[in-house]
């Protein structure tokens, strides 16, 4: 039988909850105060926690904040007075389930618990299963192409998120990556059958948004219906308007823990919010689990890597696109170029060159003018001090030892080469 320890310091909730919620097969216990419930929570297992935010003398905030401290996977649901609504939502930030705005109906405090039972039986199912279960570790790396250090902290990222549910929110500029992190998430639930539905909220007008993602009810549409069980890819969140996030809130509300639910923005979202134009509480529904993806002119360093791979994808009528290399001079102008359009660039300035080529060794001078052209380069002040002597040895390799052309590249004073 599921438990739930209900947390308030009024006796007469306490009892109000009980007759409530035990005929729906519930085991229900009482805690008065945040540090009682905490020792209770410690000494006894609980599927969900049901919390009052006002509380004396540690609150539910406070609760909620020591809860995740000592089991990250506990599912806390706050009440709340309508009066205290704002502190509700900023309990989401830290990793609340839900919250209930008192007076609550019968059916919605329910329907809450039920979900919240769902969503912690689904945390169980996937660390009995151990991380990555649908997906080996090998192929998260064949898919995320890198040895940098900031490639490697995305990938151990991805592994740990492969293991939960909980909403994940993408964060990068165009280009970086976004989407096949999403493809690797769905991919490693073990479901194969599961559905991964892409909706682009910068190309979807509200009333397509509306009747496929709200539904007539605000309930949820086809699109949530369809991704029940798989993924909802939300790209660009930042393009929808402040009425459709709103709608979109009460929507998640009812129907999140349906599937797995992945955003995307390339912009700041927090700082969108202090701006008074993204509804705060979306925020804090779809960005519980932020991952930033680094542009590619800050892991130059996999660009070789990621080049010798793109053209490895590449259907060439003359020999095998495997075999494809660069010379020194091609491999140094790739690295020092700025990428603006990052992996999707790279990848198709290489791949219609590997096509294309009927050298099986491919040159600098073969590289696009853009990307040959010395102005493109970016100033020497955007790389790290660690990177400044590989990337000075770059340019002066591709501007053939001309220390005057390399120091204008550089912005630097000839002298500094030396």
């Amino acid at each position: 039988m599921p438990a739930v320890l209900i947390v308030d310091d009024l006796v007469s909730i306490h009892e109000m909850l009980e007759a409530v919620i035990q005929p729906t097969g519930f085991a229900t216990s009482f805690a008065t105060d945040g540090e009682k419930a905490l020792v209770r929570y410690k000494a006894d297992k609980y599927d969900l926690v049901l919390a009052d935010i006002d509380m004396k003398p540690m609150d539910g905030i406070t609760l909620l904040k020591q809860l995740k401290l000592y089991d990250p996977n506990c599912v806390v649901i706050i009440m709340t007075a309508y009066a205290s609504t704002e502190s509700a939502v900023q309990a989401l930030k830290y990793g609340a389930f839900d919250y209930l705005q008192k007076p609550f109906r019968v059916d919605e405090l329910l329907a809450t618990l039920r979900r919240g039972l769902e969503f912690r039986k689904f945390q169980a199912e996937r660390a009995a299963a151990g991380p990555v279960a649908g997906m080996k570790s090998a192929d998260i790396e064949g898919r995320l192409i890198g040895k940098s250090p900031k490639i490697a902290k995305l990938i151990a990222q991805v592994k740990k998120l492969s293991a939960v549910r909980s909403p994940v929110l993408l964060v990068g500029e165009n280009g970086t990556g976004k989407s096949a992190v999403a493809e690797i998430l769905h991919a490693a639930t073990g479901a194969a059958d599961a559905a991964f539905l892409r909706i682009d909220c910068s190309l979807s007008s509200e009333s397509n948004f509306r009747e496929g993602l709200l539904g007539k009810n605000g309930e949820g549409g086809t699109w949530v219906k369809d991704a029940k069980g798989g993924m909802l890819y939300l790209q660009h969140l930042q393009c929808l308007s402040l009425a459709m996030q709103k709608e979109l809130v009460s929507v998640l509300r009812n129907t999140a823990h349906g599937f797995r639910l992945v955003c995307t923005t390339s912009e700041d979202l927090e700082k969108l919010v202090d701006e008074g134009k993204f509804h705060d509480e979306l925020f804090y529904r779809v960005a519980s689990l932020p991952v930033q993806l680094p542009p590619l002119r800050e892991r130059t360093e996999d660009i070789p890597l990621l080049a010798k791979h793109a053209a490895s994808q590449a259907a060439n009528p003359l020999f095998d696109a495997n075999l494809i290399e660069f010379t020194d001079d091609a491999a140094a102008v790739l690295t020092a170029y700025h990428w603006p359009g990052n992996l999707t660039e790279l990848h198709q300035v290489v791949t219609k060159l590997a096509a294309t080529t009927e050298t099986r060794v491919i040159t600098s001078q073969q590289l696009p003018v853009r990307v040959r052209q010395l102005k493109d380069w970016p100033p020497l002040t955007e790389y790290l001090a660690g990177q400044e002597k590989q990337y000075i040895d770059l340019v002066m390799h591709a501007c053939r030892g001309e220390k005057a052309a390399a120091a204008k590249v550089l912005g630097v004073e000839v002298s500094r080469l030396g």
